[in-house]
């Protein structure tokens, strides 16, 4: 158990992959110690859209405030950290005017990270849906480097030139937020005492040397990946028979009026790239054609199997960020034993392994108790899961040591990277392979020379 001193701004927070029950659990919380709902998912800022987005109906929300909701329009670009930081900050104080609990849930990790992080500055390139790229990262990917190397330098010296996505990420930090992706990571290494510079975030903590903005609980919902997977893939087919090709219809019934109006839809951002849309584009078209037949059948199940695959992935990136990135910024911030996993791998179970520890953990960290139980005593298997699963590199800048394996064509970052890479199966079979090319080269040379 850990000694503490009751909070006097609590926040509780909910993580978690798609499909692991984190809204139930915040309506149930909320329900339970008088709270509020704050939307810390990006895709359900979005107005409508009920099925693609996976928000909770106004049924299942019991009468609980939420807030972030169905908020911004499906023209709209996804909100950047910058956009979403203050207006939940803003909202957080509001609810506490009214005497209630803040509770944050949402699947963009990188917006409660941010939120709750003072000096997390991240960008959304590991999480998330599949990320709308600027227009402008559409170049050939030398075209984009040799724009890095004017810009951020030190970030082009870091990539291999074959390395397209990160340079693609490298670059996205400049065109949207106007600083280099290296003074970013830079200031984060800036000691605690360093002058901050003038576009960071007001902390609204009543601690300024805590490293956290509020006095966190956190709770992530955990399911195992065999469970997590077929639940996701019978998620998508309850999602079709609830309408999905419909809504689908629906967005390109606004698009077509945006058009007519003179006004542009950019299909590459935002709503517009989650997942469902561009899955169902094809089956969606044949159907409005008036389209029958196994033909069509099997654009249907093909577009299933394709959302099926993306959501996973999506939901194999969620828990990425949570291992990687997360994890270590709780660490840094010695908020680590303020999280708790919760086991929602058993529906029947519910009760007993999430809402009523849940429950319990939420009730010591708001009271008077002067400790909170180890994780383990929740979910025994809570030791192995909250440690981190890797260094986050961004705050290690120090031990940037860029190595490039030109038969592997892949770039290390540091040391570990590097010793990792050449002691991997991979490299051994390229070298292999290039080693037998080489064999037969010089054979055939020595044959024509006889």
């Amino acid at each position: 158990m850990h000694t503490r001193i009751p909070p006097t701004r609590p926040v509780i927070a909910i993580i978690g992959s798609t499909g692991t029950g984190k809204s139930q659990l915040a309506i149930e919380l909320a329900t339970r110690f008088k709270g509020e709902i704050i939307n810390c998912d990006a895709v359900q800022m979005y107005q409508g859209l009920p099925i693609i987005t996976n928000k909770v109906t106004t049924e299942e929300q019991h009468g609980i405030p939420h807030h972030l909701l169905g908020c911004i329009g499906l023209e709209e670009p996804t909100w950047t950290v910058g956009q979403f930081v203050p207006h939940a900050m803003a909202i957080i104080e509001q609810i506490r005017g009214r005497g209630r609990l803040p509770i944050l849930v949402g699947g963009t990790h990188y917006y409660i990270q941010s939120l709750l992080v003072k000096d997390s500055i991240v960008g959304n390139d590991q999480t998330g849906q599949p990320e709308l790229l600027d227009p402008a990262l559409d170049q050939p990917t030398e075209v984009l480097l040799q724009k890095l190397r004017e810009v951020d330098p030190i970030m082009a010296e870091r990539w291999h030139p074959n390395e397209r996505r990160k340079i693609q990420r490298s670059l996205e930090i400049w065109l949207r937020t106007g600083t280099k992706a290296s003074d970013i990571y830079a200031a984060q290494k800036e000691p605690p005492n360093a002058s901050p510079s003038p576009s960071n975030i007001t902390s609204l903590s009543s601690d300024d040397e805590s490293p956290l903005r509020y006095e966190a609980l956190l709770f992530w919902m955990y399911t195992d990946k065999d469970t997590l997977r077929a639940r996701l893939d019978e998620r998508v087919h309850q999602m079709v028979s609830a309408g999905l090709v419909s809504e689908v219809e629906s967005m390109h019934d606004f698009r077509n009026q945006q058009e007519l109006q003179g006004k542009e839809v950019d299909v590459t951002r935002g709503i517009w790239v989650s997942i469902g849309f561009k899955e169902f584009a094809e089956y969606r078209a044949a159907i409005a054609a008036g389209r029958t037949g196994p033909d069509v059948q099997k654009l249907k199940d093909e577009a299933i199997m394709r959302t099926q695959s993306a959501t996973k992935q999506y939901a194999k990136r969620q828990i990425r960020w949570i291992e990687y990135k997360f994890l270590n910024a709780m660490v840094r911030s010695k908020a680590k034993h303020n999280i708790f996993v919760l086991n929602s791998s058993l529906t029947t179970a519910w009760h007993d392994c999430v809402r009523k520890p849940a429950e319990v953990v939420t009730e010591m960290f708001l009271g008077a108790s002067s400790v909170l139980p180890e994780a383990s005593e929740i979910f025994e298997q809570s030791q192995e899961l909250l440690t981190p699963k890797g260094e986050d590199l961004s705050h290690s800048r120090h031990r940037w040591q860029k190595r490039t394996c030109d038969n592997c064509r892949i770039t290390a970052t540091t040391t570990e990277e590097w010793e990792k890479h050449i002691g991997s199966n991979r490299h051994r079979k390229v070298l292999a392979g290039i080693a037998k090319r080489q064999r037969l080269e010089t054979e055939r040379g020595l044959n024509i020379s006889l």
